[in-house]
Order: C-alpha cells, then sequence, then structure tokens
C-alpha cells in the first residue's frame, strides 16, 4: 500500500511540473534578418571593353559635284564608367561614359575633276577615337540579364586628308574633336555578384563639315565637305562597386 502511495504522489508531482512549465512563456525565436538578393544593380562601376569600329566617311567637292566615300573597319578598345539604379524590382536606369581608342587608317585613289592636270588624287581617312557620355534604360528579363537601351552625345577625331596625283598634300578636313550624337542597345549579364559581361551595339553621327583647300596650285581651289558616321560593336566587363 504504501509503495502504490508513493507511485502516485510521484505521477501526481510529474503532471504538476509539467502544468507549471507549460504556463511559462515562451522564448521569441531570434530574428534572422532577410537575405539580401543574390545580384544588385544599383551602384556605380568601372569598365574595360573591346571590339571592332566601322568609319564611313562621304567627301563631296562642292565646285564640281565628285563625291567620293570610304568605309573602313578597324579595332576598337578603351573602358567605361557609370551609375545604375534599380528600380520597381526590373527596371534599371543610369548613365555611363565611355572612351575608346580607335585604329582606322586607310586611302583611296579618286578621279575628282580637280586633279585631272596631276592624274588621280588620294585620299587618306583617319579616326583616332570616340568618347560617347550616355543614358540608359534597362529591363530585367532574369535577375541577373539586362536588355537595355541608350543615347547621348558623342565626339570623334577624325581627319580626311586629300593628296594630289603627284602626291604633295592640298588640304585637309579634321579637327581636334567633333561633335555628334549616338544611339544604340545590347544586353548585360551578371554572372556573379558585383561582375557582368556585356555585348552592344552603338551607331554616332557627326554630321558634316566644310574646308576650302587654299594650298592648291590652280586657279580654282575646291571647298570639299566631309560627312562621317562609326558604327561600333564591343563587348566589355564591369566591375560594381
Amino acid at each position: 500500500m504504501r509503495k502504490q502511495t508513493i507511485i502516485a504522489l510521484a505521477a501526481v508531482a510529474m503532471v504538476a511540473s509539467q502544468a507549471s512549465a507549460a504556463d511559462l512563456p515562451r522564448k521569441a525565436p531570434a530574428y534572422v534578418p532577410p537575405a539580401p538578393p543574390p545580384y544588385v544593380w544599383t551602384g556605380c562601376y568601372l569598365g574595360a571593353n573591346i571590339g571592332a569600329a566601322d568609319a564611313h566617311i562621304d567627301v563631296t567637292d562642292v565646285t564640281s559635284g565628285f563625291s567620293g566615300s570610304r568605309s573602313v573597319t578597324g579595332f576598337a578598345g578603351g573602358g567605361q564608367i557609370g551609375c545604375d539604379y534599380q528600380f520597381y524590382n526590373s527596371w534599371v536606369v543610369g548613365i555611363r561614359n565611355m572612351f575608346d581608342g580607335v585604329d582606322i587608317n586607310n586611302s583611296r585613289s579618286f578621279a575628282d575633276p580637280f586633279f585631272a592636270s596631276t592624274g588621280l588624287g588620294t585620299l587618306n581617312t583617319k579616326v583616332n577615337w570616340f568618347d560617347a557620355l550616355t543614358g540608359r534604360l534597362g529591363y530585367l528579363v532574369a535577375p541577373n540579364w539586362l536588355i537595355y537601351g541608350q543615347g547621348g552625345a558623342a565626339w570623334t577625331k577624325a581627319t580626311a586628308t586629300a593628296f594630289n596625283g603627284a602626291g604633295a598634300e592640298i588640304g585637309s578636313i579634321s579637327g581636334n574633336s567633333r561633335t555628334g550624337w549616338t544611339a544604340g542597345g545590347g544586353v548585360e549579364w551578371m554572372f556573379v555578384p558585383h561582375w557582368s559581361l556585356f555585348l552592344e551595339y552603338n551607331y554616332m553621327g557627326f554630321g558634316t563639315r566644310s574646308s576650302s583647300f587654299i594650298v592648291c596650285g590652280a586657279t580654282t581651289c575646291p571647298i570639299l565637305s566631309a560627312k562621317a558616321n562609326i558604327q561600333n560593336v564591343l563587348w566589355g566587363v564591369n566591375y560594381k562597386f
């Protein structure tokens, strides 16, 4: 009888202990902040690029109406710096400046009547660099894939130099900087956080510039005008910080 009483008292004590523990306030779970998204497009970046550029220069003798043109493709490469801002989750707006050196230098013969006394003339075209300041707007088709369009102002150093049939330079149309406009687009892939690769196409138009060649050895000197545009396709890498 005594043994049964002890067992009953132990059972009652166990039940009472469990009830008392159930009445105690539970400890709140520790706060775990949400993980940041793996791909963040807001921020500024530095990068480098490489590709090809095609320069098309039309030269017209205003006096005779003769016109000649030349398209030359060469290497382009340089760097870019910019900043982006991501909004509404899937949209990215930004601004960028890109500066590229260009290796385009070519000569061609042409039969402008002005050169009739000395045979065929030669026109040398050269492009040294271009600089583009653009704004861009893009859409994220995936968290790390951006499709974008862009446009803005562009500058270049392009020269067209004319030689007569005897090989003497008779003048050039050049300038330290020609101002124009640019438009293009591309796709950018953030393959790991902070690092991205991009592929893009751009068109740059620089209008028309005229020059009167006064050192020509003739009674009437021609007035030549040159119209230039550049197209480029390039790929590059950016580091966003």
